[in-house]
């Protein structure tokens, strides 16, 4: 049975760590940047104001999965449905990219209209989440748009569907899936901490760190573009020798 796993990996039973690693040091900082948990979190505070601290370490919890679920979901089979419906590779680096840079670029430029915007989606209309049952609001707003928006899919989709020709795609893949978990315990444990992350950073202090990302993730969506006009470059390359 350990033979037949190992050997799931690639031909010879070793599984290619710097595949992985690769891909883990290219994915953390795209998904920490378009997620950026600590501005998020003083939105999640301001969500769960008149909770109570066990309603609040749950909800963290909760919203934590969801997040990590629809990371999952966009990493492993976000590619394929693009395929289904004849959408290629590079098609989807290019929109990725661009809506990572767009993105990227008014939260650079005016991180406070970006704060506005994750506040009414998290408050749902300037109210505080206070349904009956508190989990109810744990998938919508709080997982999703609010934590994983069309930005960290997009995202999550084109990392997942990046694997370089002739590396292991599992390998490749379980790379992204660490930096997913990591990114995710990262919210889980900025969300469960919102009010004393609140009281350290302040308003300014995140909005620096907002901004730090959000450079990061600039270069990141324009790096998944230029991946995507290359992998253009090429098909067009080879279809003029072929033709």
């Amino acid at each position: 049975m350990s033979a037949h796993f190992t050997a799931s990996f690639l031909p010879g039973g070793v599984m290619p760590v710097a595949t992985a690693t690769t891909s883990f040091l290219l994915a953390i900082p795209a998904l920490f940047s378009i997620v950026n948990p600590l501005g998020a979190s003083l939105i999640f505070a301001q969500a769960t104001t008149g909770r109570s601290r066990r309603e609040i370490l749950a909800l963290a919890k909760l919203v934590a999965f969801y997040s990590f679920v629809l990371m999952l979901v966009s990493i492993w089979l976000g590619g394929k449905v693009l395929v289904f419906f004849g959408i290629t590779v590079s098609a989807l680096r290019v929109a990725g990219g661009l809506v990572v840079a767009v993105r990227a670029w008014n939260l650079l430029q005016s991180p406070e209209s970006m704060e506005a915007k994750k506040e009414k989606q998290a408050l749902q209309g300037g109210k505080t989440v206070m349904s009956p049952n508190w989990s109810d609001s744990a998938f919508f707003p709080l997982a999703m748009p609010f934590t994983v928006g069309p930005g960290t899919i997009a995202v999550a989709i084109a990392l997942g569907s990046g694997c370089p020709a002739g590396e292991s795609f599992l390998a490749y893949e379980m790379g992204i899936t660490i930096a997913a978990v990591c990114v995710v315990l990262i919210v889980w444990a900025a969300y469960s901490g919102s009010e004393k992350l609140v009281s350290m950073l302040g308003v300014t202090g995140t909005r620096i760190v907002s901004r730090l990302a959000a450079l990061v993730l600039l270069c990141i969506g324009v790096q998944i573009l230029a991946a995507g006009v290359q992998g253009f470059a090429v098909e067009i390359w080879q279809h003029m020798k072929t033709a």
